[in-house]
Parts: structure tokens; sequence; C-alpha cells
């Protein structure tokens, strides 16, 4: 049963093949299916940007599931950052 004060936050910078092979939409869909909220980004160095809050096994889940991506994504290398969660915390996941 996850505690209400279960809330943490993690960034990760993802690079590889990530951008136009719906990396975003996939990162959100599988994060929403976890229970975070968060977004999505690209960035101008090619690589995309995720922030994710929710709890920690939520937040490990993603991780190992960013190590892949989506079918079409190479994934070459993913960054991790533990940061405090925001107040307040993001009321959905988006792909901005």
């Amino acid at each position: 049963m996850t505690e209400a004060n279960d809330n943490h936050a993690r960034r990760w910078r993802v690079s590889g093949r990530v951008q136009g092979v719906f990396f975003r939409a996939s990162t959100r869909d599988e994060a929403k299916r976890l229970g975070l909220t968060g977004y999505a980004r690209n960035e101008p160095d090619g690589s995309v940007e995720v922030l994710a809050v929710g709890p920690r096994k939520a937040l490990d889940a993603l991780e190992e599931w960013l190590a892949d991506g989506p079918r079409m994504a190479r994934v070459d290398a993913v960054e991790a950052e533990e940061l405090p969660p925001p107040d307040p915390a993001p009321g959905d996941f988006s792909t901005g």
C-alpha cells in the first residue's frame, strides 16, 4: 500500500535516437500506467528530458523502461537525478 507521503521526484536525460520515434508519447503512456505525473520534452541537443513525480517504486520502474524506450527508439544513455518533489506536484503527465 502506498503511503500518502511517498512522493519523490526524479529527472532523466535520455539520449540516442529518441526524438521522432514516439518516445515522449510512449513515456507519457508508461508513466500514467505507473501512476506518475510530470513531463517528457525534447531538448535542442536531440535528447529527451523526463521529470516524474510519485512513489519510488514507480520511478524505478519508469527508469527501467526508459533504458529501452519504445520499439523504434535506440537509447544510448540514461542519466538520472533525484530532486525534491515540486510543490505543488504536477497534476498530469504531459509531453511539452
